[in-house]
């Protein structure tokens, strides 16, 4: 678990970061501020307060800046009207008025610090964190297995039979661990916003006065795409109106999990996927292009799980596919689990289970409906009872009449 502090640079040589850049991001601060206390511009920045001032006193001897008064021993400042002209310009190239950033040498050296390839599994956690899903005791090493070798995953089997499920349960084994995120990372003066408040959980805690600011502690990340993946969400995506980039999914997910989910239904075609990511499958490390056309490294630190209900051999070729190290099939259930997973259901949707009940349902559905046993069945039949119930203004019951109205809504007639 990743919780010591990253210690804050010292001056402004320590950041890794051009002091231009430094001071173009303080002068948009405190001109879409209005007027601001030097401490509070060291919060916004992530900067300690002595690298505030020298960045303060150049912008004032530019005569960009002015005291306004003085607050607890602080200066509250403001643009002057050569400061406001010189902000509007630098708004109209570069929007980006977050944290300052952190450089590309150290996002690196950090993601290699705290690897995705050292999180501890072992056969106790992976049992606790499915402890709500019906597995063969087999399948379960398997998924620990993938995880530990930290190299993508391929869920893949019949539709229904709860691939999506196993994928995200697998997020369960990151929850643990707590990995800093940089607010943003700057290349060649381009910024690449990280940390996203809608991805990325933050954990809450207490800052030292020594902590560096530009970074927030998160779980580590879980990211998770379906159909709407496109190709262009693989690499940095500018945003023309604001000037900076959002850094593409992988980059994102970095030091966690990424999961394709409905892998070959996505607006990217399995075939642009291979070719885009054969390199950082296996080597672990992407890249990435800024929209002059220079193309920088990034880590490719994550653990990757396509789930499909497609067959594999048809969607890629055998290049692509050995390079997913762990290949796992979910199939559908047998009779037993089908009455666990019901048994299960029944008990968070608080129904009574009735055994008897189980088994017309089970008959019902192979031999009426000539289905096989899905493991998402139990789930939406049983949901179909509580909707009707709820409907019709009574308790759910699963009983033989709930049973077979639910089934005539669920299934298509034979």
């Amino acid at each position: 678990m990743t919780t010591v502090s990253i210690a804050a640079p010292k001056s402004i040589e320590q950041t890794g970061v051009r002091r231009n850049l430094l001071e173009d991001l303080a002068l948009k601060i405190v001109y879409m501020t209005g007027e601001i206390s030097l401490l509070d511009l060291g919060r916004q920045m992530g900067l300690n307060r002595h690298i505030v001032e020298e960045l303060f006193e150049r912008v004032r001897r530019e005569q960009l800046c002015q005291v306004t008064t003085m607050d607890k021993g602080v200066y509250r400042i403001t643009t002057t009207s050569a400061g406001k002209s010189r902000a509007l310009e630098l708004l109209t190239q570069n929007q980006y008025t977050g944290p300052a950033p952190v450089s590309l040498s150290e996002y690196v050296s950090r993601v290699g610090a705290q690897s995705v390839l050292a999180i501890q599994v072992t056969p106790a956690g992976v049992t606790k964190a499915f402890e709500d899903v019906v597995l063969e005791a087999e399948t379960l090493k398997w998924l620990g297995t993938a995880v530990v070798s930290g190299r993508a995953l391929f869920l893949y089997g019949p539709t229904g039979t709860g691939k999506s499920f196993i994928a995200e349960t697998l997020t369960r084994l990151f929850d643990n661990d707590r990995v800093w995120l940089p607010y943003a990372v700057e290349v060649d003066g381009q910024i690449i916003t990280i940390y996203d408040p809608v991805l990325h959980r933050k954990v809450e805690q207490t800052r030292g006065q020594d902590h560096d600011g530009r970074w927030v502690l998160c779980h580590r990340p879980r990211v998770l795409v379906g159909g709407e993946l496109t190709v262009e969400m693989l690499d940095l995506q500018l945003n023309r109106s604001t000037g900076f980039y959002a850094g593409p999914v992988q980059m994102k997910a970095n030091n966690g999990i990424l999961i394709v989910d409905d892998f070959g239904r996505q607006r990217v075609s399995p075939e642009e996927l291979l070719n885009r990511w054969v390199v950082p499958l296996e080597r672990r490390i992407d890249f990435v292009t800024l929209a002059g056309g220079r193309k920088i490294e990034i880590p490719f630190d994550l653990f990757v799980v396509f789930a499909t209900n497609l067959d594999p051999a048809t969607m890629v070729d055998e290049a692509f596919l050995r390079r997913i190290q762990t290949k796992i099939k979910v199939d559908f259930v047998t009779p037993e689990q089908f009455h666990e997973i019901l048994r299960r259901v029944c008990a968070r949707l608080n129904l009574t289970y009735n055994a008897d009940v189980a088994d017309l349902l089970i008959h019902m559905v192979l031999e009426e409906y000539k289905e096989p046993l899905r493991a998402c069945y139990p789930r939406d039949i049983l949901q179909q009872i509580v909707w009707a119930a709820q409907y019709l203004q009574r308790e759910p019951v699963l009983d033989r009449d709930s049973v077979s109205q639910a089934c005539q809504t669920y299934f298509l007639t034979p």
